[in-house]
């Protein structure tokens, strides 16, 4: 019903910053909650934040503690996950997801994810 596409990953220095996209398509009106996830190699999936897609609400985790802003463009059906002052063990997949109902912060709770992008922080 609703299909995601993450971009603009690639590699870094630390002390960098990257943007991240997320294209939303299909059953866009089904989506209640969105978030962001990273996963770094042999890790567990976490919760970096996430935005109410009809409000704009946003929420953070302590992963990233203020180095992140996410941010929708609603005429693009975007939203974008910007990161700044990058560490080396900021290095994981990022994924966005969706949900149909509320907000979360448990991939569990997620029910539609895109394929994720490469983030790599060089020291």
């Amino acid at each position: 019903q609703v299909l995601l596409q993450e971009s603009g990953g690639g590699l870094v220095q630390a002390g960098g910053s990257l943007r991240l996209s997320c294209v939303v398509s299909g059953r866009i009106r089904s989506t209640s909650g969105m978030g962001w996830f990273r996963q770094a190699s042999g890790k567990e999936r976490e919760f970096v934040g996430g935005l109410s897609w009809s409000d704009h609400t946003t929420s953070y985790s302590d992963s990233m503690p203020g180095r992140v802003i996410i941010s929708r463009d609603n005429a693009k059906d975007t939203m974008y996950l910007q990161m700044n002052n990058l560490k080396p063990v900021d290095t994981a997949v990022y994924y966005c997801a969706s949900k149909i109902d509320g907000l979360g912060s448990k991939p569990e709770d997620y029910h539609y994810w895109g394929s994720g992008t490469q983030v790599t922080v060089s020291a």
